[in-house]
């Protein structure tokens, strides 16, 4: 009796060891995803709700709308940063999450990136946040200009052909889309007191490959941000 117990105990810290020491695997590959989680978390910065009251009335935001190639290297602060992606192409009728800027056939298939000196981010309208796609400062490859990597937004418009219904004009409706978006951007840097211009002069081949935009992905335009100097 006394020999039957003392296996059993043997048996049972054997087990228990075995559970210590070698987790299973389902056990194992949850705590892994767990921290890929934590790691995608990490990436993604949830923006301040916009403020979507006040500012310029319409008509005299119309009237001081213009371009500007001269920008200070002050940061945009991110409460800001907020309000300029929520008028350039956020969600403003939360029950459909159609956006601030219209879309043919509402593909929504125009994506807005954020490149700045810390790195560059993708705009997702729908959770309201930025998650960062690169921690290189990619402002040298947004443009020819040089005020491009003085300033301290470049957004980029990018089309994602993929979305967009087979045998469409494309390159109509991407135009279309990033020329929308541009003019929200016009407007509210009108209304905030920040500088800004629209431009087609980038390599945009170049800044595809910094970007690591897949195939389908096509860079429409580029609008810089910022202060006036």
């Amino acid at each position: 009796m006394k020999k039957a117990i003392i296996t059993t105990s043997i048996v049972v810290l054997v087990i228990l060891a075995a559970i210590y020491f070698f987790p299973f695997n389902g056990e194992s590959g949850e705590n892994e995803g767990t921290k890929t989680q934590n790691r995608t978390q990490t990436n993604s910065i949830k923006l301040p709700d916009p403020v979507i009251t006040g500012g310029m009335p319409l008509m005299e935001a119309l009237q001081n709308r213009k371009s500007s190639r001269t920008f200070s290297d002050k940061k945009i602060e991110l409460q800001m940063l907020s309000d300029l992606l929520w008028a350039a192409n956020g969600v403003n009728r939360k029950e459909s999450g159609k956006r601030t800027a219209p879309t043919a056939n509402d593909t929504r298939a125009l994506d807005v990136y954020v490149i700045m000196e810390d790195g560059t981010y993708l705009f997702n309208p729908d959770e309201h946040s930025i998650e960062k796609i690169s921690d290189k400062d990619l402002r040298e490859f947004a443009g020819r200009q040089d005020f491009v990597k003085k300033a301290p937004v470049n957004l980029i418009y990018v089309s994602d052909y993929s979305k967009l219904k087979s045998g469409s004009e494309k390159e109509i409706y991407s135009g279309s889309h990033a020329g929308f978006i541009g003019q929200n951007v016009y407007l509210f840097c009108a209304s905030a007191g920040l500088n800004t211009v629209i431009r087609a002069w980038v390599d945009k081949d170049v800044l595809k490959k910094e970007m690591n935009l897949k195939e389908d992905q096509y860079i429409i335009l580029a609008q810089t941000v910022g202060f006036p100097e």
